[in-house]
């Protein structure tokens, strides 16, 4: 069975791109068929990737149209195992085009149906909204990975966004839940950071993550290369802290 993971915040800067990118790889180089869809506008999950959006005609702006399948937009990627349907400008108007179209709700999990077979996991990287495009990725996903950065006022945030999953529940997807909290750019130095840490642990309990990703600077240079980190330095405490997370998603998924 396909497991399809939504990676949303709508804050933006927390590290979802990053993660989603870095999970990804990580479960590919276990051995899991993985497919990311990029459905946030600005693309930044195929360039960290290595991809120019220029240079290929593939979107997953299409896709969700009804204008192209999911199968003629997936594009393979330099990391074995692990392909990528991506993003477009276009997609930028999706929000307002997607208001007068019919099943608005469900538009990428119909056009997935054909595809789902083929992966072990799809992840849905989100913008940094809670749109219609995120809306369609909550209504596609079995389970939500939340990223949060370390810092002040991170709970309040994220707190929306369990309201945003309650309500999805209710009205279109009563199989979504909250896979994890996973907390990002983690500075043990700071007081800060543990004090968000033990907020977020005392309000989430065992929704969230052993594994915390540290501040990492191999993590940020990683992107610049379209590499994921597993790739770019696989000894580094980032592409170390994501093979974990992964190890800690197929255990947990395993044990649902």
């Amino acid at each position: 069975m396909t497991e399809i993971i939504a990676f949303a915040n709508q804050k933006g800067g927390v590290g979802k791109t990053t993660t989603a990118i870095n999970i990804g790889a990580s479960l590919a180089a276990i051995k899991k068929r993985v497919l990311l869809i990029d459905l946030d506008p600005q693309g930044n999950a195929g360039t960290g990737l290595g991809f120019v959006r220029a240079a290929h005609r593939q979107s997953v702006y299409g896709v969700i149209m009804g204008t192209a399948t999911a199968a003629d937009n997936i594009l393979s990627t330099a990391v074995p195992g692990m392909h990528i349907l991506p993003s477009s400008p276009a997609l930028s108007g999706a929000e307002a085009e997607l208001l007068d179209m019919d099943n608005r709700e469900y538009r990428l999990r119909e056009a997935l149906e054909s595809v789902m077979d083929h992966y072990d996991y799809i992840l849905l990287d989100c913008p940094p909204a809670l749109g219609y495009l995120t809306l369609n990725a909550l209504t596609t996903a079995n389970s939500v990975i939340v990223p949060l950065q370390c810092e002040f006022f991170a709970l309040e945030g994220v707190q929306h966004l369990v309201n945003t999953i309650v309500e999805v529940q209710k009205k279109w997807n009563p199989k979504l839940e909250i896979l994890g909290v996973l907390l990002t750019m983690y500075d043990k130095r700071y007081g800060l950071t543990r004090a968000v840490e033990e907020d977020v642990r005392n309000t989430f309990g065992d929704r969230v993550f052993t594994t915390v990703v540290p501040r990492n600077v191999r993590i940020s240079e990683a992107p610049s290369h379209g590499k994921p980190a597993l790739f770019y330095d696989f000894n580094s405490a980032g592409a170390q802290a994501y093979l974990r997370v992964a190890t800690e998603i197929v255990d947990g998924i395993g044990n649902k």
